[in-house]
């Protein structure tokens, strides 16, 4: 599988990046290059500016010039590091400035570009950057998070967690098997929650985010100079585990090369870090998963037979949601309440889901299964403005509003002229106060949370509005 397409499949989407630079083609130059990428990119032509953008939204990455005017990117580094430790800091210098850059690096900055760049050092370097600040992003949720604990009304379910706590207090692989978007990590924690080794990491990889170097180096760790980049040892995710579970997402996509590498280290519970001519002992209990048919991939030549036996010792076959109906409306309150945190504004009071919204959700083809439900509940977050979610609300994607010979049903001709209404209001509102929106927020009588939600839904620009 090419890399492209490998990283086509891990989205870098919500990984934010800040180039700063005092002279416009530079920026205009690194935006360029790094968009391919398909990482939010914002530009600053100055350290002050750089830093309004980062008390209005932290960025992930900056990437700022040492030498500028005002506010210099020494100086810009060491706020960042005070007042934002977890955002990542890349250093541009020149040849008078590289000693700066080194002592900046000491302290913390990820990386520094010479002057003249080499594009392919710089891209290669913000690639890992990026993958390894996602890695980093989605190991840092506890085990322990109600928020993911698995909803086990329907049968199907039940008999899921009933293997689920069998097999958690061995220490034998796992392979769980089931449609994509039905809960196979949710199902994989819980497991390392209920195991010996609950107290010990639970550390989670997607095998189809990343080419095979990247994954190597994530999981195996590697070497100072192994590569571009490589300024210190790293140890991988085997040996950070250090006696808990290890989470191998899509093992499928894994190419035949990689997979007899991952087969030596299950065989021999070593590892050998890129760069490095020693094996490292690891101890680790491994969790894998999978949305394709491994059996018919080993009889196509795509997976290796021997390694399906080291994974498959105990099988968990994840039922789909359209499989599980009878617990949709207990799965649908749950995920509703988990989802409200990112959707809603602190103040605003959750909606009840109707009983037709809820006959609407069980009679609904669920293709993308819990996914795909989730993702439906935020919508109709999104959209409702009252007390109840009514089936009007979902929006499910792909599917066109019903009514006779095209008219409109009741509920979706009044949410067209809220939604009119609303466009109308808000822009005026906004006029008003010649784009400030905590003032619109009061004129309107309502929390400036709900006002910014209504301009989010509305694609409202008040930069446009007011200009």
């Amino acid at each position: 599988m090419s890399n492209e397409k490998l990283r086509s499949d891990f989205n870098l989407e919500s990984v934010r990046l800040l180039i700063v630079d005092d002279q416009a083609d530079v920026c205009r130059g690194l935006k360029r290059l790094l968009s391919p990428l398909g990482c939010v990119i914002e530009t600053a032509d100055s350290g002050e500016k750089a830093m309004k953008y980062m008390t209005r939204s932290p960025f992930d990455v900056v990437i700022t010039d040492i030498k500028m005017e005002g506010m210099s990117g020494v100086e810009v580094f060491r706020t960042i590091k005070d007042h934002w430790p977890g955002s990542e800091v890349i250093l541009i210098t020149g040849y008078g400035t590289i000693e700066m850059a080194v002592s900046c690096l000491r302290n913390g900055a990820a990386h520094f570009i010479t002057k003249p760049f080499d594009n392919d050092e710089i891209y290669t370097f913000v690639e890992r950057l990026c993958y390894r600040i996602l890695t980093r992003r989605k190991n840092t949720h506890s085990s322990e998070d109600v928020s993911v604990r698995v909803i086990a009304e329907s049968p199907p379910m039940q008999e899921t967690m009933e293997q689920v706590y069998q097999v958690a207090s061995s220490k034998i692989p796992v392979l769980i098997e089931g449609e994509s978007g039905t809960g196979k990590e949710v199902i994989a924690r819980e497991i390392h929650r209920e195991s010996s080794v609950s107290d010990r990491p639970f550390l989670a990889i997607n095998c189809a985010a990343l080419p095979d170097s990247l994954l190597e180096s994530e999981l195996f760790g590697y070497k100072k100079g192994a590569f571009t980049g490589a300024h210190e040892d790293s140890e991988g995710l085997f040996q950070q585990v250090n006696g808990g579970t290890i989470f191998l997402d899509e093992v499928a996509s894994m190419s035949l090369s990689f997979q007899g590498k991952l087969l030596r280290v299950l065989e021999e519970k070593v590892v050998r870090p890129l760069g490095s001519a020693e094996d490292v002992p690891v101890k680790f209990r491994l969790i894998a998963a999978t949305n394709q048919d491994l059996h018919k991939m080993v009889g196509n030549g795509e997976f290796r037979e021997d390694l399906l036996y080291r994974l498959q010792v105990f099988v968990i076959r994840l039922p789909t949601l359209n499989d599980r109906i009878d617990g949709i409306p207990a799965l649908a309150e749950h995920l509703l309440h988990r989802v409200a945190d990112e959707v809603m504004g602190e103040t605003e009071e959750l909606p009840e889901l109707s009983p037709a919204a809820i006959n609407t959700l069980c009679s609904h083809d669920w293709q993308g299964n819990v996914r795909e439900l989730e993702n439906c509940l935020k919508r109709a977050l999104v959209v409702c403005q009252g007390a109840r979610i009514l089936p009007s609300h979902f929006q499910f994607v792909g599917e066109e509003a019903e009514g006779e010979e095209g008219f409109q049903t009741y509920e979706e001709g009044k949410e067209e002229a809220i939604t009119a209404f609303q466009q109308q209001y808000i822009t005026r509102a906004l006029q008003r106060t010649n784009g400030n929106v905590t003032r619109a927020a009061e004129l309107c009588g309502i929390t400036r949370a709900a006002f910014q939600r209504i301009m989010k839904k509305l694609e409202i620009d008040r930069e446009t509005v007011t200009a």
